[in-house]
């Protein structure tokens, strides 16, 4: 264990800020995240908020400021300003969502969002296409169903995953509601949300306004997720801090705690990489909030603030060393971990079609894909929504679970689905599994196209299957327009990371729970060599696979790819 008095503090929160990174100065003097938000939304000149500072303070709010890129060159030759628009994240803390939440978001997708909406890997909502009038109604009318943007994005706790498989139901209401207590609990307490966005009134306070996070918020992003095995439908290992449910004798006895996963890496800086969570140890459920508490305490204390590309908690921890970081939690906690609890997880992926629970209640899986919600979606849903008597859950894996339907509303909703989308569950095993970013035309960061690209790579991936008689096998697919990863690409049986338009990266031999990092076996292909690769491993796999071999575990095995063992290899 090192000793505290060894530790590297020289980029941290200790230091004079004008040695930190310049981020760290902005959110300084923001006024807790105010920044001139108010001003630059009355700016009439242009369609974009003109300070720089506010668009990265809007981040906090839960918006992102974005152009069309299929419109920036003509733009630009018609000396134009870019076609400024809006993305906007909805906080929904366990992807659950009620009937009258559903209608407004649908009634202000219709109205503000381009007719479309957007299911994310982290079980939200995103509205595209938001114009900056638009800002202020959807925000608004949010709220009228107590739903929110706050921290959606920025330097803070993102919003909060829970397993929302039917198979994993025991436990799922409670544990549901304790990732809503984390939520509520670690999102920023400044009043700049309610003052911009809902006109409310500055009111001083008598205490420190971010008693918690301070005038400097975290060093990065940090995410937080709650797992039921044995399902890993939120890739607990992908997670800053991750809860995995453990049964007890008379129900949930508590968690084993899982740190430092994170998927964002940069191309040509082999100093960042992708890293699984860690398991720690166990607590009692009566401790999560502790336990967050104590966890995100050491990385607000100890994260790398001159240098963003490493100011992840995976960088601290591996800085530090695992057994400081836990040692210095169980500190912050006031007591120690017990040791970690058996688990199993068995999937990753969804439960499609109906599925009964022992309740009684019947859940049905709505495949879609890619998250993206067009216009007929969006009215089958609707229709759904205005006789639905239980919930909504948003999956990790971009899809809709219609849940809690009792007995005598399942001919009414199959109705609908007939009506409107009769070959609803004609998609194939290979879609099932497989995720994609945004990416172009609205992500600023996107290199390559990722959501309207990946149906017709896996039209071409299906054929090479149904050659080797493959057709039913689940395999992980997961594309991202850029290396940030936000489909979670690096933990996928297949993944692909844009580079440029119509190159990827290629990467091999994830595993299919989420359990293990994949590598990269082909640097900036294109379509080509994508398919001959994954042509010639597919092939193998078909002829020499073990029973129930999963394609990821074969291709570690064959010596298609070696294994990654731990995230400061991967780039090996």
């Amino acid at each position: 264990m090192t000793d505290n008095a060894l530790i590297d503090r020289s980029r941290d929160i200790s230091q004079p800020l004008e040695q930190l990174g310049a981020d760290e100065r902005m959110k300084e003097t923001s006024d807790y995240l105010r920044g001139t938000i108010a001003l630059g939304l009355l700016d009439r000149i242009t369609g974009a908020v003109p300070s720089v500072d506010d668009v990265k303070l809007m981040k906090f709010h839960g918006i992102y400021q974005q152009d069309d890129r299929d419109l920036r060159d003509e733009r630009r030759r018609q000396k134009l300003e870019p076609a400024f628009q809006f993305m906007i994240r909805v906080r929904l803390p366990g992807g659950v969502c009620t009937p009258r939440q559903w209608l407004k978001l649908d009634e202000l997708a219709r109205a503000h969002g381009g007719e479309t909406l957007r299911i994310t890997t982290r079980q939200t909502f995103q509205f595209h296409w938001v114009l900056k009038d638009s800002l202020r109604p959807i925000i608004q009318g949010l709220h009228e169903t107590l739903l929110d943007t706050v921290a959606a994005c920025g330097d803070d706790s993102r919003g909060v995953m829970c397993t929302v498989d039917p198979q994993s139901s025991r436990f799922h209401a409670a544990v549901a509601a304790m990732a809503k207590r984390v939520s509520d609990h670690v999102i920023p307490k400044t009043r700049a949300y309610h003052e911009i966005w809902y006109g409310s009134e500055r009111v001083a306070g008598s205490g420190p306004e971010e008693p918690f996070y301070g005038r400097t918020y975290m060093p990065r992003k940090f995410k937080i997720g709650f797992a039921l095995p044995p399902s890993n439908d939120i890739d607990v290992y992908a997670q800053d801090l991750g809860f995995i449910a453990i049964a007890g004798e008379d129900g949930l006895a508590g968690f084993n705690v899982a740190i430092g996963g994170g998927m964002g890496r940069t191309d040509q800086a082999p100093e960042t990489y992708p890293r699984l969570a860690s398991v720690i140890g166990f607590i009692p459920a009566d401790q999560v909030v502790a336990c967050a508490d104590a966890v995100m305490t050491v990385q607000r204390d100890y994260g790398d603030r001159k240098d963003r590309q490493h100011a992840r908690f995976k960088y601290t921890i591996d800085d530090k060393g695992l057994d400081w970081i836990t040692a210095e939690i169980e500190r912050n906690m006031g007591f120690a971990f017990e040791p970690p609890r058996a688990f199993t997880f068995t999937s990753n992926g969804d439960s499609y079609g109906w599925n009964t629970t022992p309740d009684g209640r019947h859940h049905r899986t709505l495949i879609i894909e890619n998250g993206r919600l067009d216009l007929r979606l969006l009215d089958m849903i609707r229709d759904i929504a205005r006789i639905h008597r239980g919930a909504f859950r948003i999956t990790p894996n971009q899809n809709v679970i219609v849940a809690g339907v009792k007995d005598e509303d399942r001919p009414a909703i199959d109705a609908i689905l007939a009506e409107h989308w009769p070959e609803i569950d004609n998609f194939s095993v290979l879609r099932r599994n497989a995720i994609a970013c945004v990416a172009l035309p609205t992500c600023g960061l996107a290199m390559a196209e990722s959501e309207r690209y990946l149906p017709s790579l896996l039209d071409r991936i299906e054929a090479i299957l149904a050659e080797n008689g493959l057709s039913d096998e689940p395999i992980t697919v997961r594309m991202s327009g850029c290396p940030n990863g936000c489909s979670r690409p690096y933990i996928a049986e297949i993944g692909l990371t844009g580079r440029a338009p119509g190159k990827y990266n290629l990467y091999l031999g994830g595993g299919f729970h989420g359990e293990r990092l994949n590598r990269m076996v082909r640097e900036n292909v294109g379509e080509p060599v994508i398919l001959e690769v994954l042509a010639d491993a597919l092939g193998r796999y078909a002829r020499e696979r073990e029973p129930g071999e999963h394609f990821g575990d074969f291709t570690i095995r064959a010596g298609i790819v070696r294994a990654v063992t731990e995230g400061r290899f991967f780039n090996d």
